[in-house]
């Protein structure tokens, strides 16, 4: 087997079980290295245990780790194991977030353990949800880095659970959920429910002058009743920028032109928002140039994923003219108009 935990992690968890006599079996719902890699440390301990996952998932831990294929028992979608006075099934979730995924029920207790569905991005000495509004947030985080991309199988998944009787999910990453309906439900919403009535603007600015362009944008879409969440690429967190995605219905990207080209930054938020895939309807880029290039036609290129009408964007040539600042304006009454066509609210 292979060794790729972190040592005092591995220890950590060889103390907690301490006292333990017996495992017979280990349950794999994640083969990714966060779930899994302490497994070879617990086989050294308890050498007569089996690894219970998915048939997929033993293929993957026999890659990452070299744990021997005796060392497993594979279980179809919907199995059951008993344990004597408690049974568990087995429930296939895949592309939560890997294709091998799969969540644990825990039949006498009604425990859902979620694996990576329904985690968050916190740490904290709780085990249970205590603040609801902070876990919220770390959770949306969670699902705006990591699920987000794969929105459209997580929904099949999110579905397939509707039939079980949960009265506690327990995530491999945050505290526990002893509400589940307040972590299924904002499920719901970042999946299934319309954009909101906002537009998200990771921008970068050199001379000040994409900065003026900016401004103007945010007041001209204020003014219309429009939410902007902007972010200063330079400074920003970019988990708060995902997590403004996971709702915006518009995004715009402001760049200046350097060496023809995109600002880096500004292709990295592209990047980032195609990587992704949020459910936004629209997009456009406002900036500035000094002689000339390719910002459009680079940045268009970096977003084959998203499923966006793109809206003509407005460049400057140099400070923005009285006519760059009349454009802004005809934008923000482009956005304000196709998000009342989408009966955004």
């Amino acid at each position: 087997m292979v060794d790729t935990v972190d040592p005092a992690m591995a220890n950590e968890l060889l103390y907690q079980l301490e006292g333990v006599d017996k495992i017979d079996y280990i349950i794999s719902n994640h083969a990714e290295q966060d779930h899994s890699g302490s497994i070879p440390h617990v086989f050294s301990k308890f050498p007569e245990a089996k690894i219970v996952t998915t048939t997929k998932a033993k293929g993957m831990l026999i890659e990452l780790l070299r744990i021997p294929e005796e060392s497993f028992i594979t279980i179809e979608d919907g199995g059951l194991l008993s344990l004597g006075d408690k049974t568990l099934k087995f429930i296939y979730t895949p592309w939560v977030h890997w294709p091998e995924t799969m969540v644990t029920y825990l039949q006498e207790d009604k425990i859902l353990f979620g694996c990576d569905f329904f985690g968050s991005h916190i740490a904290t000495s709780n085990l249970y949800v205590i603040d609801e509004g902070r876990v919220y947030e770390a959770a949306k985080r969670y699902y705006a880095e990591i699920m987000m991309p794969f929105r459209k199988i997580i929904a099949k998944n999110l579905k397939k659970l509707e039939s079980y009787d949960i009265e506690m999910i327990a995530p491999s990453h945050g505290p526990i959920y002893t509400r589940p309906s307040f972590i299924i439900d904002a499920y719901r919403d970042w999946i299934f429910n319309a954009p909101k009535n906002t537009v998200v603007l990771p921008y970068v600015s050199m001379h000040k002058i994409t900065k003026l362009m900016v401004d103007h944008f945010v007041a001209a879409l204020v003014e219309r009743g429009i939410g902007v969440d902007q972010f200063n690429l330079v400074v920003t967190d970019i988990g708060k920028l995902a997590i403004s995605l996971v709702d915006a219905c518009t995004i715009i990207i402001g760049t200046p032109t350097v060496l023809a080209g995109p600002h880096p930054l500004a292709i990295y938020a592209a990047f980032l928002s195609n990587m992704l895939r949020p459910k936004a309807k629209f997009l456009s880029i406002i900036g500035s140039y000094g002689w000339g290039g390719k910002t459009i036609e680079v940045l268009s290129g970096i977003i084959p994923n998203l499923k966006v009408e793109i809206i003509d964007p407005v460049l400057s040539k140099g400070v923005p003219k009285e006519s760059d600042f009349k454009a802004i304006e005809h934008l923000a009454e482009i956005i304000s108009m196709k998000h009342k066509e989408f009966n955004i609210k």
